[in-house]
Order: structure tokens, then C-alpha cells, then sequence
């Protein structure tokens, strides 16, 4: 029985009062997280940094969404995603308006590591979000929320203007306002989950660390979160990498490069509510095998030699590409609250961790290939052997669970 079921009377509107704005709090956290997509091309101009330490620039922030997500879905059981969620966007505002005053490149992956703060928000958001629906309309609910990640198109659409007329430091210290007033906004309008809602009126005390972090043995957690580590941790990867890949490979300017990357990004991200409603009727397991047949399919192609691919085909590929990881990572986290409804924040916290390193070691992955090689496209025949592995591994698992007569739940199989 879940959360909804079983706490206090809530008005009609309060669930999807909780989820909208949360996900409008979620697209400017995720602007926030993915800013040095594009002020990160200047400041390398600036500082004269090699692809390596761009790839180390632009993952540091999401190094700290991706560690941090852990710890904050913990603390969202054990405090309320309304306290949490708010106070998290306002550290995160903070930390991008201080790095507007960095000069040195050591600054600036210090004040990245403060950016970073507003991806955690995530899995507090999954956490927040999820209690307020029944399990059959869940997948649609945090698929929703996922969609989210269109913050990065934004980013992507609007920093470049304001870059070029007011100059990268004014990027940050608008969308650091912007994130502080979206605070302020959540705390005011929301109110507590009715799970957290229910404990507190209960009394019941907070689970312990080996409570929380048990689901961890099981090898499936590992499985879901390699999953997501292609599903949104490449997307992330892609989000900052392809800006740099365009002017590096057609030498577009960046306000092209910016426009034609978020033609990635939004599909990427909008569709994620589609993968939602895709999972709850169709199942998880079969949205993640048509992603992951796509997505073989694609990154194969991409990883030709850029000289092989029009700019055209590059843009059509790349659009089906974040079409169906949009699908993969909402089926990704279908899967959660429905084999471990009692622990969704510490297994979201991990797999959205894996997720978010992905987004942290692959444009580092990216860059080091890129020096080493020469080859622009070797970053996709990295992703395309991700995929490889994680659908055998999947299918593999399927396969053994099919011998041995074991059922997933309904809404995920």
C-alpha cells in the first residue's frame, strides 16, 4: 500500500500542485547544473585549457549532484522534501552567484563543486513527488518531473545572448537569482509529502543507515544504475559535450552550437513524461529494450568519422537519440518504487548518483579520448559499448529470471 493510501486526507489539487511546481523548481536547478556547458567554452578560451581539463570544468558539478543525491534522499525521508528541496536550491544559488567573482581555473572547479548542489535535487525531488501518487500513476508522475532536464535546453537557448552582451560572469548571477527566487517560491506554495507527513504524525522513528542502504545488496540496484548511468548520465554527458563537439567538428559559433545542441536536449528531456506514461501502460522492461535497440543503433552511426556525417544527419540522429533516452531514464525509474516502495530514497539516491557520475566521467572520458585519438567521434563508440553491455546484461537477467519463475511487479515488468 503506498503513502497515499495510507495518510491523512489531502485536497484534490495538493498532488498536482506538489508535482508541477517541483518540476518547474527541477528545469531551473538543472539550467543551474548544466551552466558550464556554455560559459565553460568561454572561460576555456579565457584560461587556455586543453579538452582534458574543459572535461573536468564542465563535470565537476555534476560530480557533486551525483555524490550528494546519497545523502540527500536520506535526509528527504527523514526531513520533509519541502525543507529539503528548498534549502538545497538555495545553496546551490549561492555557490553560482559566488563563482561569478572566480578568476582561476582552481576557483572555478571549487565554485563548480557549490553548482553542482542543484542536481542533488533530483532524488529529493523523486522522493518529494512520489508519495503523492497511487503506484500505477507514479511512473507518470516522475516522468514528469524528469522532464525537468529541459533546464539544460534553456541554458543552452539563453546563455549565449546573455554571455555575449553581458559576458559570462552575468550568466551565472542571473540564473543564481533566478534559482533563489524559485526557493522561495517552493517553500511558500508546497506542503509536506504525505509520506513524511505520516510519519511524523505517527511518531515513527527515522531507519538506520544499514536499514536505509540494505537494497544495496542486491545486484539488481547495480544493474538499474548502470541503466541509468547511459540513460542520464550520457545524456548529461552530451548536454555539455555537444556545444564544444559542434564548434569543434563544423565549426559552428557558439550561439549556433548552443541552439542546434538543444535540439538534443529537449527531446531529451520533454519526452521523459512520455517514457513515463510508456512504462506505466506498456511496462519498464520494454520501454528499456526499445531505448537501449535505438540507442545501439544510433551511437553506432555516430561513431563514424564526424568527416562521414552531415551536419544534418548528425542533428536528425542526435534528436532520435535523446527521444529514447528520454524514454530509458523515466522506465529506469519506474522500476524504483515498485520493487522497493519502503526505500526510494536511498536506492533513487544511489542510481541517480551512478547517473549523475556518468555525466561526470564521460565528458572527461570524452575530452581525454579526443587527445588521445584525434578522433571527435570516439565519444560515441564509448557510449555505443555501454550499451552493448548493459542490454546483454539485461537480457541475460531477464532470461534468468524467466527460468527460475520469478515475477516483477506488474507496472515494471
Amino acid at each position: 500500500m503506498s503513502a497515499i493510501e495510507k495518510a491523512p486526507p489531502m485536497s484534490a489539487s495538493e498532488p498536482a500542485k506538489a508535482l508541477w511546481i517541483s518540476t518547474v523548481a527541477f528545469t531551473l536547478c538543472f539550467a543551474v547544473w548544466t551552466i558550464f556547458a556554455i560559459i565553460g567554452i568561454r572561460i576555456k578560451q579565457d584560461l587556455g585549457l586543453n579538452e582534458a581539463e574543459f572535461g573536468l570544468l564542465v563535470g565537476t558539478p555534476v560530480l557533486t549532484g551525483s555524490v550528494v543525491r546519497i545523502v540527500l534522499g536520506i535526509w528527504t525521508g527523514r526531513y520533509g522534501g519541502r525543507l529539503v528541496y528548498t534549502l538545497t536550491m538555495l545553496a546551490a544559488a549561492l555557490a553560482t552567484f559566488l563563482l561569478s567573482y572566480a578568476q582561476t581555473y582552481t576557483q572555478m572547479v571549487i565554485a563548480g563543486l557549490g553548482v553542482g548542489l542543484a542536481g542533488g535535487s533530483f532524488a529529493v525531488g523523486v522522493a518529494y513527488v512520489s508519495p503523492f501518487f497511487p503506484a500505477d500513476k507514479q511512473g507518470t508522475a516522475l516522468g514528469i518531473f524528469g522532464a525537468g532536464n529541459v533546464g539544460a535546453a534553456v541554458t543552452k537557448f539563453a546563455a549565449p545572448f546573455v554571455l555575449i552582451a553581458w559576458g559570462w560572469q552575468a550568466v551565472a548571477q542571473i540564473w543564481a537569482v533566478g534559482l533563489a527566487l524559485m526557493a522561495i517560491v517552493f517553500w511558500f506554495t508546497t506542503t509536506d509529502d504525505p509520506a513524511f507527513r505520516l510519519r511524523r504524525e505517527r511518531g515513527v522513528a527515522s531507519k538506520s543507515l544499514a536499514e536505509e542502504f540494505a537494497p544495496l545488496q542486491n545486484v539488481q540496484v547495480w544493474r538499474f544504475s548502470l541503466y541509468y548511468f547511459f540513460a542520464f548520465g550520457g545524456f548529461v554527458a552530451l548536454s555539455l559535450w555537444l556545444p564544444r563537439y559542434l564548434v569543434g567538428v563544423y565549426d559552428f559559433n557558439l550561439e549556433t552550437a548552443g541552439i542546434i545542441a538543444a535540439a538534443y536536449s529537449i527531446p531529451g528531456s520533454i519526452f521523459r513524461a512520455f517514457g513515463g506514461v510508456l512504462s506505466d501502460k506498456k511496462g519498464a522492461r520494454s520501454v528499456m529494450y526499445a531505448m537501449f535497440a535505438v540507442s545501439a543503433v544510433a551511437t553506432l552511426v555516430l561513431s563514424l568519422p564526424a568527416s562521414a556525417i552531415t551536419p544534418a544527419i548528425f542533428i536528425v540522429v542526435i534528436f532520435v537519440l535523446g527521444f529514447f533516452m528520454s524514454l530509458g531514464k523515466a522506465a529506469v525509474y519506474k522500476h524504483i518504487p515498485a520493487y522497493y516502495p519502503e526505500n526510494v530514497g536511498a536506492v533513487g539516491g544511489i542510481v541517480g548518483m551512478m547517473g549523475g557520475l556518468g555525466g561526470f566521467i564521460l565528458p572527461i572520458a570524452f575530452g581525454l579520448l579526443k587527445d588521445m585519438t584525434g578522433l571527435w567521434s570516439s565519444c560515441f563508440l564509448l557510449l555505443f559499448a555501454i550499451v552493448a553491455i548493459s542490454l546483454i546484461w539485461m537480457h541475460l537477467s531477464v532470461k534468468q529470471l524467466s527460468r527460475q519463475g520469478h515475477s516483477a511487479p506488474v507496472a515494471a515488468t
